[in-house]
């Protein structure tokens, strides 16, 4: 399920593997074989991806399907604006 979510997270916020590996200072070979499941992180790794995707790790380890979206330093009107969006795209 990590190789999924990274996959899936990365390319949700158009990214392609050498500007991911870029901003993790890893090679573009680290996440590609995270992608095919080759490796796996490192828990300090794990910790990293997950606070830049703004996920929990258990998210990224596919022990939970919720997906936070961080709000702070919005304001309320801001958030509200999002929640509006969300609301309209479920329907």
């Amino acid at each position: 399920m990590l190789n999924i979510r990274i996959n899936e997270l990365r390319t949700a916020h158009g990214l392609t593997q050498v500007e991911f590996a870029k901003r993790l200072s890893v090679s573009k070979q680290t996440v590609s074989n995270w992608e095919n499941n080759n490796i796996q992180p490192s828990i300090d790794m794990l910790v990293k991806i997950a606070d830049y995707f703004g996920v929990s790790t258990d998210y990224l380890l596919g022990r939970s399907n919720e997906y936070k979206l961080d709000v702070s330093g919005l304001s309320n009107t801001a958030a509200a604006h999002i929640q509006m969006i969300i609301s309209d795209i479920r329907k």
